[in-house]
């Protein structure tokens, strides 16, 4: 197995850290910054998921760098997006930081993608992610990362930006899942 493929599976193994650093209950104590308070267990989770996200661009870039891109990493590197986005909206969920209705359309739309390039895949057919998909994952860490830290760094300035940025990452969640659908639609219009 090479390195980028190892970092991938690094990413996946995280995430069970994250749901139990987030989720048992549990107190570190709290943190006071910028005169906001924050459990400590939050900013630990939040920088396990950043430090998580971070990897997506890491295990890519060798990949790309050293020509080391494989099967088993194109089938791993989005699955491990989709779990650790997947898992980190739940849990906002559960907090409740963040409305179910958005995360259900968000995770929704990675079901649908996901479901999506099986089919093509089963024609032969790989699709890798495009820009607009790229964009739609950085804008969900964004908006992840600043619910789970909770809006701290604009909190003084009475600014909802994790809010915002959530909303942000809702609508390019639907454009780029329109987009994919819209550019492959002939693997339903040619279908038995």
């Amino acid at each position: 197995m090479n390195l980028p493929n190892k970092i991938t599976i690094s990413r996946i193994f995280l995430i069970p850290l994250f749901l139990i650093i987030m989720l048992v209950p549990f107190s570190w104590g709290e943190l006071t910054i910028l005169g906001a308070t924050l459990p400590v267990t939050h900013l630990v989770g939040a920088l396990i998921f950043i430090v998580a996200s971070a990897t997506d661009w890491v295990d890519g870039h060798f990949a790309r760098k050293y020509n080391l891109v494989t099967n088993l990493g194109k089938f791993l590197d989005p699955l491990a997006d989709k779990l650790l986005v997947s898992a980190a909206l739940i849990v906002l969920v559960e907090l409740g930081y963040a409305a179910s209705w958005i995360v259900i359309i968000i995770i929704s739309r990675e079901f649908a993608v996901t479901g999506l390039r099986l089919i093509l895949a089963g024609g032969g057919e790989v699709v890798a992610a495009n820009q607009l998909g790229k964009i739609k994952t950085w804008t969900q860490i964004v908006a992840i990362s600043a619910l789970l830290l909770h809006n701290i760094i604009f909190e003084m300035l009475s600014i909802p930006f994790a809010d915002i940025a959530l909303w942000v990452a809702l609508v390019f969640t639907i454009w780029s899942g329109w987009d994919y659908f819209a550019k492959n639609k002939g693997a339903f219009v040619n279908s038995k």
